[in-house]
């Protein structure tokens, strides 16, 4: 494996806001938000926006189904757009039914994709980092998978921690003591070694 990139220093990452520590999905989203940042900005990864894109192409579609019988309504009151707005309201269905199998079997909680590219010229990695907490449940838990190579052969290493290890009395995130826990993952899939 090549080594890890070098550190971007331009690229400070910055603590995220305080959050109420009781509300578990604000804790998570701050958390994911952190790691994110600890991919791009201090490994110097860049990231990869094609599951946000099709995701977004999903609900654009949605959108533009919903337009269209909001459009023909309006051209045509109700009694004769009767026949459209069934197949738009049918094809909106549909449309939710694919974002949701999209989002269950595609993105399956991947907050991040992003794309080592090594400059002596070996084959890209693409790294992806999800996320799983319970609701009503302290412990967050972090997964970190590498694919490389045209086979895509992928490893992956993760933690579980309670999230009162990475939040202070007052909701602040101690990025001080969450980064070596990131750090320590992508060091483990880079060195070759199989975590928890």
């Amino acid at each position: 494996m090549p080594s890890s990139p070098t550190p971007n220093v331009d690229d400070e990452i910055v603590p995220p806001p305080k959050v109420n520590k009781w509300d578990g999905s604000a804790v998570k989203n701050s958390l994911d938000d952190a790691v994110r940042d600890i991919l791009i900005k201090k490994l110097g990864f860049d990231e990869n926006f094609n599951l946000v894109d099709g995701r977004l192409g999903i609900c654009s579609i949605a959108v533009a189904i919903a337009m269209l019988a909001l459009l023909w309504d309006y051209l045509y009151p109700f009694p004769q757009s009767r026949p459209v707005l069934l197949l738009c309201v049918s094809a909106y269905f549909v449309m939710m039914g694919v974002l949701t199998l999209y989002t269950a079997y595609m993105e399956k909680g991947i907050f991040a994709v992003a794309v080592y590219k090594d400059p002596a010229g070996n084959e890209p990695q693409t790294w992806e980092a999800s996320s799983y907490m319970k609701r009503f449940d302290d412990m967050y838990t972090l997964s970190l998978s590498c694919f490389k190579g045209k086979n895509a052969t992928e490893k992956t290493v993760q933690f579980e921690k309670s999230v009162a290890c990475f939040f202070d009395t007052e909701g602040n995130l101690l990025l001080d003591l969450l980064e070596p826990e990131v750090l320590k993952l992508h060091n483990n899939l880079t060195s070759g070694k199989k975590d928890k």
